[in-house]
């Protein structure tokens, strides 16, 4: 006995295909109105499930990666620096580099775009089905810290170690606790040559060993980056004080704009006056 579209529906989510079930009336209705026979609307069926799984799991890897936002370079202005290396930047963009376990550093002063070339490899490969973790420096090693006082610490790690791509962003731009090196060592050398990673930074890497308090520990790590590493120079004016400086400009001419069309005191009495007159 054939079933009812609500019993069809019932089913198909007893079989955790809700993919199918959001879609069998519209697939139906194509077949009853001869749009396409029972085998194209079986197979649309089919993709419709395999395309909301594939969402759903875009979604829990993007949750599970800790970054703030989805973003790409679809609206980035490139005519505002020019100097910026956009050709590596785009090429990164391809994700090559993670097939080939190779690791990038994107160094340069604030606001010229490292974070926002972070955030997008880092979103790309979500996208592309890579495990991702994004942190921020202080972010991370407050992070390992609560693990060790929570007894976490060995699982954790390993999390940090295994992940497809780990995206540090902004080392140094807070000041860092005293351990801060030596878990950054043993994380980045443990995943050379095994799993990518990526470090944005605004300070130059011979300042690096100062920073983390340990020069020592700084020339290995750094020569494996290297390595087997991509290194981008992010030069130029800075797009997040340009954005300030256009909102104080615009914000400056609304109130001119205000002021201008804004009746004087004695205009109002008058006006007020000859009302009553």
């Amino acid at each position: 006995m054939a079933m009812s579209i609500v019993e069809l529906e019932k089913a198909l989510r007893g079989l955790r295909l809700s993919g199918m079930v959001a879609t069998l009336e519209a697939r139906a209705l194509q077949v009853a109105e001869h749009q396409c026979d029972f085998i194209e609307a079986l197979s649309n069926l089919v993709q419709d499930e395999l395309d909301r799984r594939k969402t759903r799991l875009i979604e829990r890897r993007f949750t599970l990666s800790g970054l703030p936002e989805r973003t790409d370079f679809q609206n980035f202005d490139w005519s505002f620096n020019p100097r910026l290396p956009k050709r590596e930047i785009l090429e990164l963009a391809t994700l090559k580099f993670i097939d080939a376990h190779q690791d990038a550093l994107l160094l340069g002063q604030p606001g010229t775009g490292k974070s926002r070339a972070c955030k997008v490899y880092a979103w790309f490969a979500v996208q592309r089905g890579y495990k991702v973790l994004y942190r921020e420096a202080h972010q991370l090693i407050d992070e390992i810290n609560l693990a060790r006082e929570n007894g976490t610490i060995r699982k954790h790690r390993h999390h940090l170690k295994t992940v497809d791509l780990l995206a540090i962003d902004d080392l140094f731009l807070k000041v860092l606790p005293p351990n801060a090196g030596e878990e950054l060592t043993d994380i980045l050398m443990s995943r050379y040559e095994k799993h990518s990673s990526i470090i944005t930074s605004n300070r130059a890497v011979d300042d690096w060993g100062k920073l983390l308090g340990d020069v020592v520990i700084v020339a290995p790590l750094l020569d494996r980056l290297y390595h087997h590493g991509h290194m981008l120079r992010f030069e130029g004016k800075s797009w997040r004080l340009h954005e300030a400086a256009m909102r104080r400009a615009a914000g400056g001419q609304l109130r001119l704009d205000a002021d201008r069309h804004a009746p004087s005191q004695g205009g109002s009495i008058l006006a007020s006056a000859n009302g009553s007159i």
